[in-house]
């Protein structure tokens, strides 16, 4: 069954009720196997089943990411591919500074051989499931290498993929690609899960790559009962390896499936319904559909044109300023979308000079910050000694006297004997590294006090475990003596992690109350954490990010800012249909995350690289149906460079107005003023306005100021208002009168 879900249509109620409605059936819960892109995805499905279900019968189904689900397989499967149970997870800043460490061994340039791109051109392997050998026997593969000046990229993948194995460690990737390697080369492997799962789900299945396909593929060959559900026109991880054929070609991997269409977008107005669908339906490879609701009809979407990346950003944080106060929304009722993080600086600039707090989505997340990675070293080493990159990370911090001359000996010795660093500290007489007798003596100190952790992994719980460690190791006293505003925020985050793992600790298995939740066990769900799974969702700050990390969310006003030719499309996606098309569907996904209204912005000039240049409006604003758009006469009569016009995109919905006038709204209520043309209040009033003053305001009528703060020309009014309470008002644009 393949159900091809629009935007705002409720999927993930589809699944649920799904998933309940096999179980009230009377299948086994434990024969389900619902497979999901985060692990946020995957707790909201469970938490919703449990409440038509119960807990029991819900916390029984195999439920969860791809990665973590195939990770818990592998963890049972390990031996079989010579693995430790407690293989470690390296994240990628794990494997670039693996790979950074080979390039250079290598003796290469990592200017040619950025560890980057090394490590991108292994996954996109891993995900083709090609495996090193395969790789360096690919005549093309290769050559692509030599042409691109990188001929001992295959030479580096292998070493990776064997350093990988000696540290008892397997990247993201590998957690497919192994899985893969299991299913292929055991068939009773492949036999028993066939069986144990007689039900597939798989949501956003457009999202997923040749190695995901092929577990499933291989998975539901024997019952039949895949369910996949998924969006076409909402695929744009390519660049990842997503190959939206898998979608498209379903019919001819199961040529009896039923397709269903959920048509009715519960999210969005008519208006912004309406002007996605003109947009994608200029794409050629989809599943045919139209996307409607019962909605408003809402305001049209709103064009405006900006002299430079600057002014772009001073117009959107203005027009939140100005919408928030004007409508009663919260800060998180906003989002900026951009095609690219560094287009994050010119907003970041306006928001904070008139304080509005923001949260840019995709920035160093909280396992990331350098005092929680140095935890979660210990953490894995004591799990797996045999894990290199943690114990570079943590052998001498706090210092112990172990430096780099002798970390430089250690190394040579575990390359020139193909065994890991822990074992040439732990055996001097067997694997010679002439390390001094002193030195050698402060790594033994290290060396048993490691083993002392190792020996109460299944014995304590993962948050008593955790706690001795930070302790025993000197970090918790290193970070609690560093009385610096950084220093008390480094100690703070290391309470935070250990709050979380008492909350885990607390956790209990229904099916087993007396088991311990161990250190290995939370190891595993922080290893698969993704960005979506940590976001804060209480935080009341307008959203900053690009729109890739935009899928799934919905907000009340949505900014998709820079789009301009070259920058969005992007000028690396124009050389092929299929690139321009998946750019089309990031603009797709970029209106659809709009409930309210949508306001498209792009800039005359922009400074890229350091050079100030020309831009162009993107062809995607001119492929939004004008009956849908609203361009202000600023827009209009200025037409930007390349003499694109845009007068035909007048909307039905206004007359022409002066620059610098409120729009109207249905109703005849005035709709927020987001011209960046805005006309400001009278200087003269401006200055008059002090704390107690009588105002007249067009909308909210009159009320009092009771607070002054901030300085011109950014000066902001608290005025309580008997008809509309109190209001936070910019008074350059807040237009309002003396009484």
């Amino acid at each position: 069954m393949m159900v091809i879900a629009g935007a705002g249509s409720g999927k993930t109620r589809v699944l649920t009720y799904r998933i309940a409605h096999l179980i009230n059936s009377g299948v086994d819960p434990f024969a389900i196997l619902s497979l999901t892109f985060t692990n946020k995805a995957a707790k909201e499905m469970k938490e919703r089943i449990s409440h038509i279900i119960g807990d029991k019968e819900a916390s029984n189904i195999w439920m969860g990411t791809f990665h973590s689900v195939f990770a818990r397989i592998l963890r049972m499967e390990c031996d079989k591919l010579n693995y430790p149970r407690n293989f470690t997870i390296y994240d990628t800043q794990d494997s670039k500074s693996l790979i950074r460490e080979i390039i250079k061994s290598f003796g290469l340039d990592d200017k040619v051989y950025k560890p980057g791109t090394i490590f991108g051109r292994i996954s996109a392997a891993k995900n083709n499931l090609i495996g090193p050998e395969s790789y360096k026997q690919n005549t093309e593969i290769m050559g692509e290498d030599s042409q691109a000046g990188r001929p001992m990229t295959g030479d580096i993948y292998q070493a990776y993929a064997d350093r990988c194995y000696r540290a008892g460690a397997m990247d993201f990737d590998d957690l497919l690609y192994k899985t893969n390697v299991l299913l292929r080369d055991y068939p009773e492997v492949l036999h028993r899960y066939q069986h144990k799962f007689q039900f597939l789900l798989v949501d956003e299945y457009q999202d997923t790559n040749f190695a995901q396909y092929l577990i499933i593929k291989q998975l539901g060959a024997v019952n039949q009962n895949v369910c996949v559900v998924g969006d076409d026109a909402q695929s744009i991880y390519g660049f990842r390896g997503a190959d939206i054929g898998n979608i498209l070609n379903f019919k001819q991997d199961y040529p009896d499936f039923s397709l269903y269409k959920l048509e009715q977008n519960y999210r969005s107005t008519k208006v912004i319904v309406n002007a996605a669908n003109s947009v994608i339906a200029k794409n050629k490879n989809q599943i045919p559909k139209k996307v409607w609701t019962s909605n408003q009809e809402g305001e049209p979407i709103y064009l405006n044109r900006s002299m430079s990346d600057n002014d772009e950003g001073r117009f959107v944080s203005n027009s939140i300023f100005e919408i928030k106060s004007q409508q009663g929304a919260k800060h998180s009722d906003f989002a900026i979308l951009y095609r690219t993080n560094s287009q994050s600086r010119s907003f970041e600039e306006a928001l904070r000079k008139i304080n509005i707090p923001y949260k840019i989505y995709g920035g160093l997340s909280f396992y990331q910050r350098k005092e929680i990675k140095d935890l979660l070293a210990y953490f894995r080493l004591s799990a797996n000694q045999n894990d290199d990159e943690a114990l570079k990370r943590i052998i001498n911090y706090p210092a112990r006297g172990i430096g780099k001359t002798t970390m430089d000996k250690l190394t040579i010795a575990a390359a020139k004997f193909q065994v890991p660093l822990w074992s040439v500290m732990e055996n001097p007489f067997e694997y010679p590294a002439e390390i001094p007798n002193a030195t050698q003596g402060k790594l033994n100190d290290f060396i048993l006090k490691i083993k002392s952790f190792t020996s109460q992994l299944e014995l304590k719980n993962a948050f008593d475990l955790g706690q001795e460690i930070a302790q025993n190791t000197g970090l918790l006293r290193e970070l609690y003596s560093d009385k610096t505003p950084e220093g008390v925020a480094r100690y703070e985050n290391i309470q935070e992690l250990l709050n979380g793992m008492k909350e885990f600790a607390d956790g209990v298995d229904e099916d087993n109350p007396d088991a311990i939740n161990t250190l290995p066990d939370f190891m595993v769900d922080v290893a698969l954490l993704t960005d979506a799974d940590k976001d804060d969702d209480d935080i009341d700050k307008v959203s900053m990010m690009t729109i890739h990390a935009s899928k799934g969310l919905e907000f009340d006003y949505v900014y998709i800012v820079g789009l301009e030719e070259n920058l969005f499309p992007s000028q690396m996606a124009l050389s092929s249909r299929e690139e321009l098309e998946e750019e089309r569907r990031l603009f797709y996904v970029a209106i659809t995350r709009a409930k309210e209204r949508a306001i498209l912005s792009y800039a005359v000039t922009r400074y890229r690289w350091g050079t100030l240049s020309q831009c162009e409006p993107s062809r995607f604003i001119e492929e939004v149906d004008p009956q849908y758009m609203y361009v202000p006469p600023v827009a209009v009569n200025r037409p930007p460079a390349k003499g694109r016009d845009f007068s035909a995109a007048r909307n039905r919905f206004h007359q022409p107005q002066q620059a610098g006038s409120v729009a109207p709204t249905k109703g005849g209520k005035p709709m927020t003023k987001v011209a960046h043309s805005s006309a400001p209040t009278d200087p003269e009033t401006l200055n008059a306005i002090r704390e107690g003053s009588e105002v007249e305001h067009a909308r909210f009528g009159k009320g009092k100021v009771i607070k002054i703060e901030g300085k011109s020309p950014n000066t902001k009014a608290t005025v309580f208002f008997p008809t509309a309470g109190q209001k936070q008002l910019l008074l350059k644009f807040a237009k309002l009168k003396l009484v």
